[in-house]
């Protein structure tokens, strides 16, 4: 909701402590003296701090405290002590709810600090990835769990070399600023490897020393043995119809085959997730699948393939993509987010991020890209 919307909300809303205070007036007005209605006016500024600043909140209150004078002078009970005494409650409580006010704008105003710095951060660390890159074309697409988060422990990025182009997908374990920190430092040390290492599996021995460094560094907490990063690592060149993939204990990318058919990329010898120290340079594959101009290409986290629906069951990704038409990478993700959050409830249980990619052809000479990417 933009700020005018909400501007001419609250003036709508302004109506409901107006109409109270006009109320009780005449309500106490015409009825018997001995009935009095003006203790209820206090509810007026109580009701006006659930939506409006302090100085609205502070003008209902002392406007308030008026009409309970003008009733007490024309009931001839202004200087009793009842009304004296209601008079200093609803003053009291005036001074209470506007000091709320008070406190509450200005824990609004350190939020909005805070969201900023966020998206500074967020715009300093999440390249966006281009949606085209040599002969590929690349969607890309992030849901956060939290409803205000824009950051989170998964990542995607893309690095361009001089023969392709290497994609990257993963999951730092846990959440907050702690996932945050491994999965930046992982997308760092992947945009600087992937450029300067000809083999995935140099690629990954590199992201297993950054990682374990990394989360090392982190301290001993509690349960730093369990930190680790899954991730999956592809590498597409430009002239060949092959796309090399390593699975670091992550979800096996899915491949759409032109013919309708769906194929989960799954290693013989996946690796183990990065970070715990048992990675060997010998101790995992490399694994090479067919990927012909017109597939597509679908990398995710777990945050897809595990989120729930009221029933309890996974999210059948492989299923739903083998149903639908969609041939652009944009197109199917955009129905992938849409069909996914349906499938929850609108609430999802984790972060989720994917990539698309779909191969129209070959070029000869890359041209020359920076890396991009998302955590």
């Amino acid at each position: 909701m933009g700020a005018e919307s909400l501007r001419q909300l609250g003036q709508a809303l302004l109506l409901i402590p107006l109409g109270l205070i006009l109320l009780i007036m005449l309500a106490d007005l015409l009825t018997p003296t001995y009935i009095h209605l003006g203790p209820l006016l206090v509810a007026a500024p109580a009701i006006t701090a659930a939506f409006a600043g302090p100085w609205v909140t502070g003008g209902i209150g002392l406007l308030a405290i008026v009409v309970e004078v003008l009733i007490g002078a024309h009931n001839g009970r202004l200087g009793t002590q009842t009304v004296q005494a209601e008079l200093g409650g609803m003053a009291v409580v005036t001074v209470f709810v506007v000091v709320f006010c008070l406190v509450r704008e200005r824990e609004r105003r350190r939020l909005v600090q805070v969201r900023s710095v966020a998206e500074t951060v967020q715009r300093a660390l999440l390249r966006p990835l281009p949606e085209r890159v040599g002969p590929l074309r690349i969607a890309s697409a992030y849901l956060a769990a939290e409803a205000e988060a824009q950051i989170g422990g998964d990542i995607y990025g893309a690095v361009r070399t001089a023969s392709g182009t290497r994609l990257i997908v993963g999951d730092a374990r846990g959440k907050g600023l702690a996932a945050i920190s491994d999965a930046a430092v992982l997308l760092g040390a992947f945009r600087e490897v992937a450029r300067r290492r000809p083999e995935l599996r140099e690629i990954v021995a590199d992201l297993e020393d950054s990682a374990r460094v990394s989360l090392g560094e982190a301290g001993p907490e509690p349960d730093s043995a369990e930190t680790f990063v899954t991730a999956v690592i592809v590498d597409i060149p430009d002239d060949k119809p092959v796309v090399t993939a390593v699975s670091c204990g992550h979800p096996p990318p899915m491949l759409l085959r032109q013919d309708g058919r769906v194929m989960s990329l799954d290693s013989d010898r996946p690796a183990p997730p990065l970070g715990l120290g048992g990675l060997g340079r010998q101790g995992f594959s490399v694994s090479t699948f067919p990927f012909e101009e017109g597939d597509l290409l679908l990398l995710y986290t777990d945050g897809v393939v595990e989120a729930r629906d009221s029933a309890g069951e996974f999210y059948p990704l492989a299923a739903r993509v083998a149903s639908w038409a969609e041939t652009e990478p944009r197109a199917l993700l955009a129905r992938v987010c849409g069909d996914l959050l349906a499938y929850v409830g609108g609430r999802l249980g984790d972060d989720a991020a994917m990539i698309a990619i779909r191969r129209d052809g070959a070029v000869t000479s890359p041209e020359r890209w920076r890396g991009a990417g998302r955590t």
